[in-house]
């Protein structure tokens, strides 16, 4: 961690000038320059007293969230096949969030297995084929570029209708996969 550019960002946003920090802090205009530059590192409690002349402490100064991960690639997606079925979980590890998208790929007959009733809800958006989202034993048809929604408190699980595979994105909150 490069303590100098940190500082430096913390002065730049106070809007204060290295002479105006330094004055605060009883120290040089020069020895605030070096350290911005990380030509010298400040002990604790000068570190400490230059923190409080920022609003800041060593707790937020040293905290630093970890990178967020937005794009990932096909590489990374998780894969199983079974019974004429392909599942791609699409986001790894999706089942610690809030909901988990999987990409299903059916062949013609083929289902995925049934799904108890839980608490939650399901939603999906057809990219190739048809397919009926059989809900307490009533099949609700949906076909490419339709999109489906329900409660998932009743039995559940999707069949392939059409004569070729059908592919969909099928989407639970809370994860269920």
């Amino acid at each position: 961690m490069e303590l100098g550019s940190k500082l430096k960002v913390l002065r730049q946003q106070k809007n204060l000038t290295q002479e105006e920090l330094a004055d605060r802090c009883e120290l040089t205009k020069g020895y605030i320059s070096q350290l911005e530059n990380d030509l010298t590192s400040p002990s604790i409690a000068t570190l400490c007293d230059l923190l409080n002349a920022l609003g800041s402490s060593l707790n937020d100064f040293f905290h630093e969230e970890p990178e967020e991960k937005i794009v990932f690639s096909d590489a990374e997606y998780i894969e199983k096949q079974s019974d004429g079925m392909i599942w791609q979980w699409v986001i790894p590890n999706a089942q610690k969030n809030m909901m988990e998208p999987l990409l299903v790929e059916l062949e013609s007959g083929a289902a995925t297995p049934t799904d108890f009733p839980h608490e939650g809800e399901e939603f999906g958006f057809v990219l190739e084929g048809r397919i009926a989202i059989v809900r307490a034993g009533k099949q609700h048809a949906a076909k490419k570029g339709e999109s489906f929604y329900f409660i998932a408190n009743k039995e559940h699980y999707i069949l392939n209708k059409g004569k070729t595979k059908a592919r969909f994105l099928w989407i639970s909150t809370p994860p269920n996969f």
